[in-house]
This record gives C-alpha cells, structure tokens and sequence, in this order.
C-alpha cells in the first residue's frame, strides 16, 4: 500500500477505506464521514490522559446496508472488489496489522498468509438474508 490511508472508490462511491498499520497522528481521527453508519476513528493519547466517563445516548438510527470492519491480526489477506452489479474492479492486499472498512459494493477475500483477524460489523445479524453470494474473480 503506498499510503498509510487509502479510499478505494467506484464510480464516486466508496467502497473501502484501508488503514495501513503505519498510520499514527496524535490526538482523535476519524477516517469516515459522518453520514456512514459505520464510523471509524484511530485515537492516539499521551500516558495520563483521561477521557471523561460518558454514557452513550438512545438515538434511533436507521441501518440499510451492513458495513464491516476488518482487523488484521496476523498474515495477508487479498481483498478483491466490486460495484453493485457484481463487476470485478480492483484487488488490494492486507497484512498484521492493518484495518480495512468495507462500506459498499461488494467484496471477496483469498488468503495469502494464515490470518488471524477481527470483525466488527451492525447487528443484529440477519443470516443468509444479510448478503447475496456470486461468482467471483477467483471461482
């Protein structure tokens, strides 16, 4: 990756942001805009800062796509990507410790070192009838 943040977009939609594990900036940055139903943020503090305990607000939202959120424990993953009618677009590699946000069109992975990763997404899951599966670059 040439850049420790990367936006992959598609016809002006985006489809991911990939955070390198090189990225660090002090303080609070969020990498998504406020409109995404996933939001995103890497936090980098000083020892001793306090953040004020909080409680978090009741504020119905309304979700109509899932997003996702990948952390790279360990190893590589290649992400392939595509528009909304399934059209293969593009392919990035992941690696230990890098984050990706998958925010729309659709995606398909292929290991490239055993991965270990983490991922974060809205619930509550809907099963089967959250995605729709087809044939890839790889099938």
């Amino acid at each position: 990756m040439k850049n420790d943040v990367e936006e992959i977009k598609h016809d002006g939609k985006l489809l991911a942001i990939i955070i390198s594990s090189l990225f660090q900036k002090d303080g609070i940055h969020f990498f998504t805009e406020n409109n995404l139903s996933q939001q995103v943020a890497y936090m980098k503090h000083p020892k001793g800062k306090v953040i004020q305990p909080h409680i978090h607000n009741h504020v119905p939202r309304e979700v109509h796509f899932t997003h996702e959120v990948l952390f790279i424990r360990s190893g590589s993953l290649e992400v392939d990507f595509y528009d909304d009618n399934k059209n293969y677009l593009e392919s990035r590699v992941i690696s230990t410790g890098d984050t990706i946000l998958l925010a729309g069109g659709g995606h398909g992975f292929s290991v490239i070192e055993n991965v270990e990763m983490i991922e974060v997404k809205q619930g509550p899951y809907a099963g089967e009838n959250d995605k729709i599966r087809f044939s890839g670059k790889n099938s």
